[in-house]
């Protein structure tokens, strides 16, 4: 059980203002495994004010401090690297077996990452008379989601420290403890007051705060379409920038000439990954209809080897949805699946046996979906995968393209000399091809209703700075 007291303003572990909390329950056994103050609005207006004192002296930090607070940062949190996945483990669910690799690796090697990059905000570019710098944007609003807490706050607070501007953060009320981690190691290596100030609470109380303040430059937001828009609606009047990434509801085009063993396994490996709770999980397999039923028995087959249960058990590789919330949503789009026709081939919405306490629910795989179905339109973010047949390959594009999302994507055709052309052709902001990796290289970032901007790569380092040009240099 931990209890958290204090918000980290200015420097400082400070007491809020109300007295109000918010509980956090373990999704393995729904019962209590932490609370945190509950932000008002003046506890938000305390930690936006430090941020704006700190700024001037902070942007003008030379880029090796920087570098060396982010590096010292990434050696801390290396440290403390039990301690990071144990939280994950008892908030999310995350199984032991795959928590350091999923949520832990990729932040410590992010905030490595930016510390490098940090010496590129001191680069000019000349062209014939005209000098091109880059400047901080200033005080900048990270609102986080709860499905990667850790991963999505690095990935935006460390271009932002590394750029020189000063945050206020607000992890999910999910999954806060990752947060209260990072401000003590921020704290510990001499990360200056005000720099960076954490608070916690209700994102539909303090969200319109940290959206509108005229005392902030920029907000950058993870979580779902709709309330994206409406953080989108509250920063619009003061013009401020606005990063967001938001849903998917991404294919995996596999082709006539592509190794189908490989490929479906990838497919259905990458959705149950998380436990389903990734934004640019592959959800939409497309197969060629010559293929389907083999493409389901075998994406059954590999459904069949998820174990779920506690995850605590080594033997666990999937454990619950984050909440009763998340569970009751992602069971009505499986049922509304066999409402609208589909072929459930493995899973449903049973409980997983001997699972009757926690958040848990079944892998599910569906076939002979229609991209006209509500599964395969919308995002479930839970462990379901849609199994879409098509005729041509033209088709089979078209029906990737046919989405209010555009996240991610991926093919699987018989070489990546194949797959190229096929991907040229996706509206995704990404594009996997035979199985290729996440890259920190890889701007990050969807088109349509998944969002705008992108996070990691230089691209997530120029969100956070402004642009100068000087003419006569």
């Amino acid at each position: 059980m931990q209890h958290r007291d204090y918000f980290y303003i200015n420097g400082q572990w400070q007491a809020p203002i109300s007295r109000e909390r918010l509980e956090v329950l373990d999704p393995a056994t729904e019962a209590l495994c932490a609370s945190v103050p509950r932000a008002g609005s003046q506890d938000v207006e305390r930690a936006i004010s430090a941020a704006r004192e700190a700024f001037p002296a902070w942007s003008a930090t030379p880029a090796q401090r920087r570098h060396e607070l982010l590096m010292a940062a990434a050696d801390e949190m290396q440290r403390r690297y039990d301690e990071l996945c144990d939280v994950h483990i008892m908030t999310l669910g995350s199984p032991t077996q795959v928590t350091g690799a999923i949520h832990v690796d990729g932040p410590i090697e992010g905030m490595r990452y930016y510390a490098e990059r940090a010496f590129r905000m001191e680069q000019v570019e000349h062209k014939e008379g005209v000098a091109i710098v880059r400047e901080p944007i200033g005080v900048c609003s990270l609102i986080n989601p709860w499905n990667y807490p850790l991963h999505q706050l690095i990935g935006k607070l460390a271009p932002a420290l590394a750029a020189g501007c000063t945050v206020v953060a607000k992890p999910a009320e999910q999954t806060p403890l990752q947060d209260f981690i990072m401000a003590e190691i921020l704290d510990s290596v001499g990360v200056p007051p005000g720099v960076f100030n954490l608070v916690t609470g209700m994102g539909s109380e303090i969200g319109p705060v940290m959206a509108s303040h005229r005392d902030v430059d920029m907000v950058s937001f993870t979580g779902s379409t709709s309330a994206g828009i409406k953080v989108a609606e509250k920063a619009a009047p003061s013009v401020k920038r606005v990063c967001q990434e938001l849903g998917g509801k991404s294919p995996l085009l596999i082709t006539e000439e592509a190794d189908l063993n490989v490929a479906v396994r990838l497919g259905v490996e990458n959705v149950m990954a998380n436990t389903g709770q990734t934004c640019d999980a592959l959800t939409r397999m497309l197969v060629p209809r010559s293929k389907l039923q083999e493409a389901a028995t075998l994406a059954g087959e590999i459904a069949r080897e998820q174990v779920v249960g506690d995850p605590g058990d080594k033997r666990t590789t999937m454990g619950p949805l984050v909440s009763r919330r998340q569970k009751d949503t992602v069971l009505g789009f499986i049922r509304r699946g066999l409402e609208e026709g589909a072929t459930l081939v493995e899973g449903g919405a049973q409980e997983p046996e001997g699972l009757s306490r926690g958040y848990y629910v079944r892998p599910t795989i569906f076939s002979d979906v229609h991209n006209d179905m509500a599964i395969a339109r919308e995002e479930i973010f839970g462990p379901v995968l849609c199994i879409i047949a098509y005729d041509t390959l033209e088709e089979a594009i078209e029906i990737a393209n046919d989405s209010d999302y555009g996240l991610s994507s991926a093919v699987f055709a018989r070489s990546v000399d194949d797959a190229l052309p096929i991907a040229r052709r996706l509206k995704a902001g990404q594009c996997y091809l035979q199985g290729a990796e996440f890259s920190f290289d890889a701007p990050f970032g969807g088109y349509k209703l998944s969002g705008n901007g992108r996070e990691w790569g230089d691209e997530g380092l120029l969100e956070y700075a402004e642009t100068k040009a000087i003419l006569g240099a």
